[in-house]
């Protein structure tokens, strides 16, 4: 009898043993029903997008920033789920959504049957994204922060009237490129952009993102790298 269930103990085993990878992060109901309703709060308020879009290119800037500097491709695995839902907390409230949306993904990655010592590590990535309190602690943490800060382009606003552009609207609408380029023999992370002074200068950028900038400058030196920043071919750091 203990026989025949050997069989199917090892499957089950095996089955709790597979790595949560990010296409079932991506196609869980909750996770998507998170992602759409904190881009749909933050459309309400005014806020550039917040959505698929913004969830998806961090998650994969996360995890190509780590691949290239030859992390474990598991970490690098964890750092494209927690850029993906890095920002399902904003469908509570703008306001501290990096500690809200942690304390989110725990039970949804906990279901999912993610070990808790890789729920730790997502979580603290998650909590430690925004500007006005976070800090990379950890080589996940640091790189979602970059790619986070990095998604500035045209196609995050979501304002269709560009008479009543804010300074956000403005500069990310001016934003027609943005790249993170990891060059990793020389240990340096460049965020390169390209922006159209018909609709913003540069120094606006500076005005409103040098906070972000500066967080990022953290994060990159966590990762053992120099950060320098190039706008229009210029650089400024």
């Amino acid at each position: 009898m203990a026989e025949e269930l050997i069989p199917a103990n090892l499957a089950m085993l095996a089955e709790i043993a597979e790595p949560v990878t990010i296409d079932k992060v991506r196609s869980d109901p909750e996770v998507i029903a998170f992602v759409r309703q904190s881009n749909e709060s933050l459309r309400a308020l005014g806020y550039t997008e917040h959505g698929q879009r913004h969830a998806g290119l961090v998650g994969h800037i996360a995890e190509n920033i780590l691949g290239r500097l030859g992390y474990d491709e598991r970490f690098c695995q964890l750092a494209h789920i927690a850029g993906y839902i890095h920002d399902i907390g904003n469908l509570i409230h703008r306001e501290h959504h990096a500690q809200s949306g942690a304390l989110m993904a725990w039970p949804i990655l906990a279901r999912l049957g993610m070990p808790y010592s890789e729920i730790a590590l997502v979580m603290n990535a998650i909590g430690n994204h925004e500007e006005e309190r976070g800090t990379a602690t950890n080589p996940i943490a640091a790189a979602v922060i970059i790619a986070d800060k990095a998604d500035v382009h045209r196609s995050r606003v979501q304002n269709p009237d560009k008479s009543q552009f804010d300074i956000h609207d403005r500069v990310n609408y001016a934003a027609t490129r943005s790249f993170v380029r990891v060059q990793a023999e020389d240990k340096v992370i460049a965020l390169e952009l390209e922006i159209d002074t018909n609709f913003a200068q540069v120094i606006e950028y500076f005005e409103i993102f040098l906070s972000r900038m500066t967080m990022v400058r953290q994060a990159v030196g966590f990762l053992e790298c120099e950060f320098r920043l190039i706008i229009n071919e210029v650089r400024f750091s």
